[in-house]
C-alpha cells in the first residue's frame, strides 16, 4: 500500500493535473468509477490504477488488465492528495491520451475553437457523440479535452469519440461544407443545408470566431435570439442546436 503523499507515484499523478504536463507526457488522469471504467472499456491504454479500498472495498477493473496495471492500494489520505475532486470516490487511473486521424468518410464533425472552459468542451464532446458526429476537432492552445472537468462533463464520450487536435489550415483543407456559427450572420442555422458532409465550427461564447475562422467557412449561420440581456449562447448549447439540426435534416 502507498501510504505516503511523498511517494514518487503520487507526485507523478499530481503533476498530471496541469495541462502542460499532460501535453508533455501524453498522459491524463481519469478519476471516479464511471470515468475509469469507461476508459478501460474503451480500450484506452492504462498506465496505472490506484484504489482506496476503504472507499471502494469491492471494486475491480471491469475488463482484464495486465498484471503491471493491476490496481495498487493507496490510503484515503494519499488518494485525496492525488485527486482533483474535493471528495474522491476511491479510484483513479493514469491513461495514455489516444491519438486519432479523421475517420474515412466522415460527414459530420464538430470543430471547437478556443473553448477555454473545460466543462463546455466536455459537454460539446458528449453532445457530438450523442448526435452521431464522426469526430470532434479541437483548436486553440487553451482548449484541453483531457482536463478532468472536461472528461467528467463528457461522461466518458472523450474515450470513444475521436478527438483530434486541429489548426485553421487543417480545417480549411477539409473536404466538407464548413458552417461557422456567427452571432450576426444573415442566415439562420435552420436555413443551412446540413444534409451534405459538414463541419460545424463553434467558437467561445465570449468572443466567438475571429476573422480568420469566419473566412475559412463556406457559410456563416446564426442562432436567432430574443434576449433582453444575453448577447450570446453558451458554446455547448450552440453546438447542440447545430448538431441536432443536422440530425433533424438527415432524418
Amino acid at each position: 500500500m502507498i501510504s505516503s503523499v511523498e511517494n514518487a507515484h503520487v507526485k507523478d499523478v499530481v503533476r498530471l493535473w496541469k495541462a502542460r504536463e499532460r501535453r508533455a507526457t501524453g498522459l491524463f488522469v481519469a478519476e471516479g468509477v464511471r470515468e475509469v471504467e469507461r476508459a478501460l472499456r474503451a480500450g484506452i491504454v492504462c498506465q496505472a490504477l490506484y484504489v482506496a479500498s476503504e472507499r471502494l472495498p469491492d471494486w475491480a477493473p471491469p475488463v482484464p488488465v495486465a498484471a503491471a496495471r493491476a490496481p495498487e492500494e493507496v490510503s484515503v489520505r494519499v488518494l485525496a492528495k492525488m485527486a482533483y475532486r474535493a471528495e474522491p470516490e476511491g479510484v483513479l487511473g493514469v491513461f495514455e491520451i489516444p491519438r486519432h486521424a479523421l475517420p474515412a468518410g466522415s460527414d459530420l464533425i464538430l470543430v471547437a475553437v478556443d473553448i477555454e472552459k473545460p466543462g463546455n468542451l466536455g459537454a460539446m464532446a458528449r453532445t457530438a457523440d450523442a448526435a452521431g458526429a464522426d469526430a470532434l476537432l479541437v483548436a486553440g492552445t487553451a482548449s484541453d479535452p483531457w482536463n478532468p472537468n472536461a472528461i467528467r462533463a463528457s461522461t466518458g464520450a472523450v474515450f470513444t469519440l475521436p478527438i483530434i487536435d486541429a489548426t485553421l489550415d487543417l480545417v480549411h483543407a477539409l473536404p466538407l461544407h464548413k458552417v461557422a456559427a456567427v452571432v450576426d450572420a444573415p442566415t439562420a442555422y435552420t436555413g443551412a443545408d446540413l444534409r451534405q458532409p459538414t463541419a460545424l465550427i463553434v467558437g467561445a461564447e465570449d468572443e466567438g470566431l475571429d476573422a480568420h475562422w469566419r473566412e475559412a467557412a463556406d457559410m456563416q449561420v446564426t442562432i436567432p435570439m430574443r434576449a433582453r440581456t444575453a448577447d450570446s449562447l453558451n458554446a455547448a448549447t450552440s453546438a447542440a442546436l447545430l448538431l441536432y439540426e443536422a440530425v433533424r435534416q438527415r432524418g
